[in-house]
């Protein structure tokens, strides 16, 4: 038997063998399966980020058919879900209390300072506790504001206003926050069954003693560490198909792209992520000590240092030279062009290129760690 018929039987002996530890293993399902449903159902159905009726308490300090015409603005506003009253306080002790997210103030001289073109104030006070609701109300306020004073210049000329203004957004016109927020959700699942599932179940063998037996044998650093890759890499991938099926078919996200692009994007994030799933384990020996390193070394850069919920540009510089070692980084954009634009290679190639050379270090590193020795 020649040595490349050899090697090829050791690896797949390998890959037999931790196949069937995987599926014998309770907690490999629940990483793979039970784990990515939970997330994409609180993604899918709890977080979103479309900020819609918002409660806000409007003062009218003065009962005028031009007071009257605004507070209808405001209550015909998609937006916020209007409480009326006439003195401001009112409505102090829900706004402390978060009963109210805003107070809306029409003020007692509005219509004379307006009839008199004396650009009149309209006061909108927030709570500065939570900046995003409060500039959401400061924004759209100054939006119903705007749009009512058009309404009436419009009513008053006899034609319509020369220049007037269509908004288009392209690939996702009702700007629905589940429709990116769902496939970013599948780089992080792909996250967890990558790293965190492959740093557990190897570092489990460091304990167990079975690992010190395998490296007793004729089998090399590079087919053990492919025996351990592949079962992971076809599980992290049906993992990845079905959180596609459910964003498709129960949540709703369009699918622009191909099949193609969607598996190429995936198989290029898993290397590094099981690369680097391989490595904690190896430098660990421990399943808690490797969890918790994944957790804070691929998990968290993942969901916070991605882009899927905080803007990278807006992070301090610092932090935006960290992102361009997070893989995530070029999975998440890329996830959400496949489903919400369509195919885009060039994109794509240079993200699948710096998604390979990360991995291709961590395997490196991997196979340095795993030498053929005891202990």
């Amino acid at each position: 038997m020649n040595a490349s018929s050899s090697r090829l039987r050791r690896l797949s002996a390998l890959v037999r063998k931790e196949s069937f530890q995987a599926i014998r293993d309770p907690s490999s399902i629940l990483i793979a399966f039970v784990l990515p449903l939970i997330l994409l159902f609180l993604f899918g159905y709890g977080v979103s980020l479309d900020t819609t009726r918002t409660r806000i308490g409007l003062v009218t300090e003065e009962m005028t058919p031009l007071t009257q015409d605004l507070a209808a603005s405001f209550q015909a506003s998609r937006y916020f879900d209007v409480v009326i009253g006439r003195d401001r306080r009112l409505f102090e002790e829900d706004l402390v209390l978060g009963r109210v997210r805003g107070i809306v103030v029409i003020p007692a001289d509005f219509t004379t300072r307006y009839t008199a073109a004396n650009h009149p104030l309209i006061q909108v006070i927030v709570d500065g506790s939570d900046p995003n609701t409060a500039n959401f109300v400061q924004n759209y306020a100054q939006g119903a504001v705007a749009n009512w004073e058009r309404q009436r210049q419009a009513d008053v000329a006899s034609h319509s206003p020369a220049i007037s203004v269509e908004q288009r957004f392209w690939f996702n016109p009702e700007l629905t926050s589940r429709n990116f927020l769902v496939p970013g959700s599948i780089a992080i699942v792909m996250t967890l069954v990558g790293t965190l599932l492959t740093s557990l179940v190897v570092a489990r063998e460091w304990e167990r003693g079975t690992m010190e037996a395998m490296m007793a044998t004729p089998v090399t650093a590079v087919e053990l560490l492919a025996g351990k890759i592949l079962p992971y890499f076809l599980l992290g991938l049906t993992s990845m198909t079905l959180c596609v099926l459910l964003a498709v078919f129960l949540f709703g996200v369009p699918f622009r792209g191909s099949v193609a692009a969607l598996y190429a994007l995936s198989a290029a994030f898993l290397i590094p992520a099981l690369g680097q799933g391989l490595l904690i384990s190896t430098a660990t020996k421990n399943q808690f000590l490797a969890s918790q390193l994944a957790l804070i070394s691929a998990f968290l850069p993942a969901f916070l240092l991605s882009g899927f919920l905080f803007e990278i540009n807006s992070m301090p510089e610092v932090i935006q030279w960290i992102t361009f070692i997070v893989p995530a980084r070029y999975l998440i954009p890329s996830l959400q062009t496949v489903f919400l634009a369509g195919d885009i290679w060039p994109m794509f190639g240079r993200a699948i290129s710096v998604m390979l050379t990360i991995g291709a270090i961590m395997f490196m590193l991997a196979a340095r760690s795993t030498r053929k020795r005891i202990g």
